[in-house]
């Protein structure tokens, strides 16, 4: 049973031997992969080409293709705000690894030479897949925060900032112009929205926004 029931890997090579023979050894590790014959079809036809992923993921890339090259697609596919949460393995012949190496220091997880072991592959494989789980866990807690946040109204925001500088109740109330009762109240909404007990909590919660 592998630890990623739902992930996807794609595949990007135009050679149909290697698509084939990549999935069926992905199918071993009970691992769900989906192939494309070009960088052009794989812009058009994966959902992470578009949008965010949903589960954990990665991208296997032959570095040479007729049309867009893999490292073409690399580089279009980097700028993404989610690329962190699809990394990328090169699968290079032994005349591309001065280029695979390259990309790899702009970004890339890693690369696999011609002809690869395949548990290696499938190695490097589930720890991208790690990656891809961490950091769409992270987003996930990052898009909760800042809901979290937009829930404030804009009073709380300001007792929220005070109360974060370390501004005892009185302090705030004066620098605010209202009641230490009303800035108790505000105070206490606060940390029930954003989900803590203390100052210090709150401040810790923040400095991760």
């Amino acid at each position: 049973m592998t630890e990623f029931p739902d992930a996807k890997i794609y595949l990007v090579d135009d050679d149909a031997g290697v698509r084939e023979a990549l999935a069926w050894l992905l199918r071993t590790r009970r691992l769900v992969s989906d192939g494309f014959d070009s960088a052009e079809a794989f812009l058009a036809g994966a959902a992470v080409a578009q949008r965010e992923p949903e589960v954990p993921c990665c991208v296997l890339l032959d570095v040479r293709m007729p049309g867009m090259s893999g490292l073409a697609l690399f580089e279009r596919l980097r700028v993404l705000p989610w690329y962190a949460a699809m990394p990328v393995i090169f699968l290079s012949g032994h005349a591309d690894v001065p280029t695979a190496v390259d990309a790899v220091k702009r970004g890339a997880f890693d690369f696999c030479e011609k002809p690869f072991s395949d548990n290696a592959l499938v190695d490097r494989v589930e720890q991208a897949l790690r990656q891809s789980a961490g950091e769409l866990a992270q987003r996930a807690v990052q898009r909760g925060l800042q809901q979290r946040l937009a829930s404030l109204t804009e009073r709380e925001r300001d007792v929220m900032n005070l109360v974060v500088a370390g501004l005892p109740n009185k302090l705030v109330a004066d620098q605010l112009q209202i009641s230490v009762r009303t800035v108790e109240v505000h105070r206490s909404r606060v940390f029930d929205k954003m989900g803590v007990k203390s100052a210090v909590e709150l401040a810790n919660l923040l400095r991760s926004a």
